[in-house]
C-alpha cells in the first residue's frame, strides 16, 4: 500500500523505467557540459528557455482535459456512449494523482518530458556555472552541487524505479 502514497517529487520517476530515467539524466548533463565555459547571456537564454520548458505534469493534464473535453463533446454531440471515455480518462488522472503514473507517462517520458525536480536540477547547475552563487566552470561539479541543493528526489538516491 505504500506505493499508494510516493513522495510528490519522485512518483514519476518511480513509476518510469530506470533506462528512461537514465537516458534523459544523461541528456541533462550532456547539456550542461556542453554550455560550462559560456558567457553568461548564452547561460541566461538557456535559463530562460528552461522557464518554458513543460514538464511531464503540464503534459498530463493538458492532454487528460483535452481527451476528458473530446469525450463530453463526443457523448453530448454523436453518442452517450462517449461518456465513458471521459470518465476512464479522469480514473487514469486519478491514478496519475496517486501513484504518478498513467497509460501516457512512458510514452512522454520516452519523448523526454522531465519532472519539475528535473527541469530545476538542470536550471541550478547552470546558475552555479554562470557564478549565481559561486564561480565554477566544472560541469560535473555543478551538478553535483545542484544534486544536493535539490535533493535526493531526482539524484537517484532511494529511488525504487522499475526495471
Amino acid at each position: 500500500m505504500d506505493y499508494l502514497w510516493r513522495k510528490t517529487t519522485s512518483r514519476v520517476t518511480q513509476s518510469t523505467s530506470r533506462q528512461v530515467n537514465e537516458q534523459i539524466r544523461k541528456q541533462a548533463e550532456q547539456g550542461v557540459q556542453r554550455l560550462a565555459g559560456a558567457d553568461k547571456a548564452t547561460l541566461s537564454r538557456r535559463l530562460e528557455e528552461l522557464d518554458y520548458e513543460w514538464d511531464v505534469e503540464r503534459a498530463v493534464e493538458t492532454g487528460a482535459a483535452s481527451a476528458i473535453l473530446l469525450g463530453l463533446g463526443l457523448g453530448t454531440f454523436v453518442d452517450r456512449r462517449w461518456y465513458a471515455w471521459s470518465a476512464a480518462v479522469a480514473g487514469f488522472v486519478l491514478l496519475h494523482a496517486v501513484q504518478g503514473w498513467a497509460p501516457i507517462i512512458p510514452f512522454l517520458r520516452r519523448r523526454g518530458f522531465r519532472t519539475e525536480a528535473e527541469i530545476e536540477e538542470e536550471r541550478m547547475a547552470l546558475r552555479i556555472l554562470r557564478g549565481d552563487f559561486h564561480p565554477t566552470q566544472d560541469a560535473m561539479q555543478a551538478l553535483a552541487e545542484a544534486r544536493l541543493s535539490i535533493g535526493p528526489s531526482i539524484s537517484g538516491n532511494g529511488l525504487q524505479d522499475r526495471k
